[in-house]
C-alpha cells in the first residue's frame, strides 16, 4: 500500500503536539508538586531547567549519532521515550521516598524524547517537497501551540471532574500520544535531509559569523518564550492571586492559542511580509509583552498580556530556524542539532533566570521583567544580520 508524504506531514504534526506534552504538562502542576512533595520555587526552577538541558545535550549529542544510526530509528525511539516519561512521571513521585528525584527521572526520559524530536522532526519537514519551506516550517510549529493549549484545556476538564489530586492518571493517558505516533513513523516516507553533496559538519558550521549569530538568536527565541510560558500559571495562582482555572486558561491557554495563531497566520503572509521584519517586530512586541505583565495594576490585564508575548514569540523559533536553514542549504542534521541545541539552552536559561532571580528577591515579578532581556537581544541580533551576511558574502 502507497503511504503518501501527507502521511509523514501528520505524523511530524503530531510528533510536535508531543513536544507540547512533554514541556508543558508538568508546569500546571507546579504548585501541587509544591504542596504535595515539599519543593521549592529554586527546585522548580531547577525542574525546568533540567528538563531543557537534557533536550540540549540530547540535540548536541544527536549530530554525531542521527546520521549513523538512522533518522526513522532516532525517530521511533524518541516517542517512546516520551511516552516512557509521562508514564514514569504519575508513578515514581508516588514510590519513591524523595518524590522530586522521581520528577526528575521521568523528566529524563521526556526531555530525551522532547530533545530528538526537536532535532529530527523539522528537518525531516524540511526535507520534503515543497516550495514555500518557512510556511511549511511555521504550520509545522504551530501545532505545538495547539498540542499546548488542547493540554490545558483537556487537562483544566479532567482537573474539574475527577480532581487535580488524580493528576497521575492523566499523565498515562498524554502517554499514548508519542507511543501510538511511534507506529506512524516505522512506516510514514522519509526524504534525505541534504538533496545534493555532502552534510556540512559542526566544524564547518561553527566557525561562520553568520551562523553563530543564528544560535544568540535561538537562545533568545526559546529563552523569551519559555521564561513566561512556564511561570504563567504559577505566576497567576501566586502573584496575581487568581484561580488556578483562570490563570491557565486566561494566560497559559491564551499564550498558546496566539502563539499558534501567530504562526498558522504568517502561513498566509508568508509570501507578502519579510519574515526578518517580521521577527524584529515581535521581538518589540515581546519585550512591550513582558513590560505589561510585570508591571500591570491588573490581574486581567497582566494575563492578557502573557497571551500577547504567546503571539509575539509564536514566529521567533521557527523563523530562525527557516532562516538559518535558507543560508546554510547543505547544513543537514548538524544544522538543527546546533540549532536546536541553542533553543533548549535559551529555553533552559530563560525559565531558570527567573526562578533564581525570583527566589533571591522574593518577587516573581522581578524575576519575569529580568527575562525581557531576551527579546531585546533578538531585535538587536535580527538587525545585525543583514550586515553581518553581507560580510560573509564579501569574505566568500
Amino acid at each position: 500500500m502507497h503511504i503518501s508524504y501527507s502521511f509523514t506531514r501528520k505524523a511530524c504534526y503530531i510528533g510536535y503536539i508531543t513536544q507540547a506534552t512533554v514541556n508543558n504538562f508538568a508546569p500546571l502542576l507546579f504548585a501541587v508538586f509544591q504542596q504535595s512533595f515539599g519543593i521549592s520555587v529554586a527546585q522548580i526552577g531547577f525542574l525546568i531547567a533540567y528538563n531543557f538541558a537534557v533536550q540540549a545535550i540530547v540535540d548536541f549529542l544527536a549530530a554525531g549519532f542521527v546520521d549513523r544510526i538512522g533518522v526513522r530509528v532516532c525517530t521511533v525511539f524518541a516517542h517512546f521515550f516520551a511516552a516512557v516519561g509521562l508514564v514514569l512521571m504519575g508513578i515514581l513521585p508516588f514510590v519513591l521516598d524523595n518524590g522530586y528525584i522521581g520528577l526528575l527521572t521521568a523528566s529524563t526520559f521526556c526531555a530525551v524524547g522532547g530533545g530528538l524530536i526537536e532535532v529530527l522532526v523539522s528537518p525531516i519537514i524540511e526535507s520534503l517537497p515543497g516550495d514555500n519551506k518557512s510556511a511549511g516550517m511555521s504550520l509545522l510549529h504551530s501545532f505545538y501551540c495547539w498540542g499546548h493549549a488542547g493540554i490545558i484545556l483537556v487537562s483544566t476538564l479532567y482537573f474539574n471532574i475527577f480532581g487535580i489530586e488524580n493528576w497521575q492518571y492523566l499523565s498515562f493517558v498524554w502517554a499514548l500520544i508519542p507511543f501510538l505516533n511511534a507506529f506512524a513513523f516505522m512506516s510514514c516516507p522519509l526524504c534525505p535531509f541534504v538533496s545534493e553533496g555532502k552534510p556540512a559538519g559542526i566544524k564547518k558550521l561553527a566557525v561562520q559569523k553568520l551562523f553563530i549569530l543564528f544560535l544568540i538568536m535561538m537562545i533568545c527565541s526559546g529563552a523569551a518564550e519559555q521564561a513566561i510560558s512556564q511561570w504563567t500559571s504559577y505566576f497567576a495562582q501566586n502573584s496575581l492571586n487568581v484561580s488556578k482555572n483562570a490563570g491557565d486558561l486566561i494566560g497559559v491557554c491564551l499564550f498558546a492559542l496566539l502563539m499558534g495563531t501567530s504562526r498558522a497566520l504568517y502561513v498566509k503572509v508568508s509570501q507578502r511580509i519579510s519574515l526578518k521584519k517580521c521577527i524584529a517586530f515581535c521581538a518589540l512586541l515581546c519585550t512591550a509583552g513582558y513590560l505589561t505583565t510585570v508591571f500591570s495594576p491588573m490581574p486581567l490585564i497582566s494575563l492578557f498580556a502573557c497571551g500577547i508575548c504567546g503571539f509575539s514569540v509564536g514566529i521567533m523559533w521557527p523563523g530562525v530556524f527557516s532562516l538559518a536553514a535558507e543560508s546554510f542549504p547543505s547544513g543537514g542534521t548538524a544544522l538543527f542539532a546546533l540549532l536546536a541545541l541553542a533553543g533548549d539552552i535559551g529555553c533552559s536559561s530563560g525559565p531558570a533566570l527567573v526562578g533564581q532571580v525570583s527566589q533571591s528577591s522574593g518577587n516573581l515579578r522581578i524575576g519575569i521583567l529580568c527575562a525581557a532581556v531576551f527579546p531585546v537581544l533578538l531585535f538587536i541580533c535580527i538587525s545585525l544580520m543583514s550586515s553581518v551576511s553581507k560580510k560573509a558574502s564579501g569574505k566568500a
